[in-house]
């Protein structure tokens, strides 16, 4: 029996440097594996050359045009909707960025938000290694609660990404995904359960072994909650771009969430 055909709007191309593969390479898996509609989402770049690690991790300016331009060909190629996107951190002093250039200027369709780092003054400390700074924790939490509010985006990639490093379910877990949970449910904003990380397996904890993210309690509160769920691959390489998203489709249904197929409809 043929699959059925699914979407992914998480999706990276080698421009982002950690990442193979051209949108025409990831064209011709996804109509071989079954896809519905797909969304290009790399890493966007940022105005100025500021030595920060979300900076040195995606493609320059310049080269925006030939990511469009490589999307628009791999168009021709496609039977389903493909979309130009982008996958963005949150910081106040970029709104005027993601909202007048990338979206306005060049014309991309909807962005991510992917919170993987806080932003302290000049330092930038990587979420899943925050190392159980319950400080950190909290000042992540407001921004990423700040970045749900912005209205900027059309998902909320990897809610809970830092939870492959804060290894335990504590009161501080617990209080900052409780206030991500309520703000995305507050916006309508759709929670990602994401396929990358189910790729990456387990991790120990004192618990016992369980998936770094997407994390189980986290998504029993989602499941109760009644936010809107989307289910994507957050696809590095061709191969993974609907694989990993139909693996993260099957989580979701250990918890009775039916995820959208689409942010466009």
């Amino acid at each position: 029996m043929e699959k059925q055909k699914i979407s992914n709007f998480h999706t990276h191309t080698h421009l982002c440097h950690h990442a193979t593969g051209k949108p025409i390479d990831y064209v011709r898996i996804a109509k071989e594996q079954g896809c519905s509609e797909l969304g290009f989402s790399d890493h966007c770049p940022y105005p100025d050359l500021q030595e920060i690690n979300w900076i040195n991790c995606r493609m320059s300016v310049d080269q925006i045009e030939e990511y469009k331009n490589d999307i628009l060909e791999a168009q021709k190629e496609a039977d389903f909707k493909v979309h130009i996107g982008f996958e963005c951190e949150y910081d106040r002093n970029y709104v005027s960025w993601y909202r007048d250039e990338l979206k306005g200027h060049y014309g991309a369709e909807y962005l991510v938000f992917g919170p993987h780092w806080a932003t302290y003054g000049d330092i930038h400390p990587y979420a899943p290694e925050f190392k159980h700074d319950k400080k950190l924790l909290a000042l992540y939490t407001d921004q990423v609660v700040e970045g749900i509010g912005s209205g900027l985006y059309s998902i909320l990639a990897h809610p809970d990404l830092f939870m492959s490093g804060w290894h335990e379910w504590d009161d501080e877990a617990k209080a900052c995904l409780t206030a991500i949970l309520n703000a995305a449910k507050d916006k309508d904003l759709p929670l990602e359960v994401n396929g990358l990380g189910i790729y990456r397996g387990y991790i120990e904890t004192s618990r016992g072994p369980r998936l770094g993210y997407p994390y189980h309690e986290f998504w029993e509160m989602v499941a109760a909650s009644g936010a809107r769920v989307i289910c994507d691959s957050d696809a590095h390489n061709p191969n993974d771009v609907i694989s990993h998203a139909r693996n993260s489709r099957n989580f979701a249904k250990e918890f009775g969430i039916v995820p959208i197929e689409s942010i466009f409809s």
